[in-house]
């Protein structure tokens, strides 16, 4: 059995176009709210809550955040990751359909992780993992190792795809193979998988 695992942002979901409207909710110019919507980033993905990370933008950018305000910048943000890609999404498709087994591997909240899994897409996956729920981000060992654990395979027997080369470093550091997600044309070259039924290339 060899898994193909795949990451989320910018490679099944295209990157957000929500940070124009939510820099208006903060009352802030785009180029001063970007840089605080990441700052703040790494700690959400690790498990913090939603409104701990909404209140730490607010902090500074001089705005309030409640309950209540926090729910709505949490939805406008997961509405902001929402655009999947046709052909990635085709490509998942015709794995699962063959019979190859597939896993998700997402530096993402619990809150877009609870999104994640009510899409119809994610049915292609056998496991969806979060780093928000795990409370480690990739591309630390740990978060690797608890991969393998729940797909209960040596990470020879994986290929991870991540836009991110820092994230491909630390997955062939723990073992598995893995390669920088170049869009699904190159995805397919890489697994030589040019139809629904094809060779992966550590079979």
């Amino acid at each position: 059995m060899n898994w193909v695992v795949f990451d989320f942002g910018e490679v099944i979901v295209q990157r957000t176009e929500a940070l124009p409207e939510l820099a208006t909710r903060f009352g802030a110019s785009l180029g001063d709210f970007e840089p605080v919507y990441w700052k703040y980033r790494d700690e959400f993905d690790a498990g913090g809550s939603d409104l701990e990370y909404w209140r730490a933008i607010g902090a500074e950018l001089g705005s309030e955040v409640d309950d209540t305000r926090s729910a709505e910048l949490t939805a406008l943000d997961i509405e902001g990751w929402s655009r999947t890609d046709p052909e990635t999404l085709a490509l998942l498709a015709e794995l699962d359909e063959a019979g190859v087994p597939l896993a998700l591997l997402s530096n993402a909240s619990s809150s877009m992780g609870r999104w994640v899994e009510a899409q119809g897409w994610a049915r292609h996956f056998r496991h969806l993992i979060f780093s928000g729920d795990l409370g480690v981000l990739k591309p630390d060992a740990a978060i690797f190792a608890a991969l393998l654990d729940r797909l209960g395979a040596p990470g020879e027997e994986c290929l991870f795809f991540d836009d991110r080369q820092t994230n491909v470093d630390g997955a062939i550091a723990a073992g598995l193979h893995a390669e920088r997600w170049i869009g699904s044309a190159g995805a397919r070259s890489q697994l030589g998988w040019k139809s629904a039924a094809g060779p992966l290339p550590f079979s």
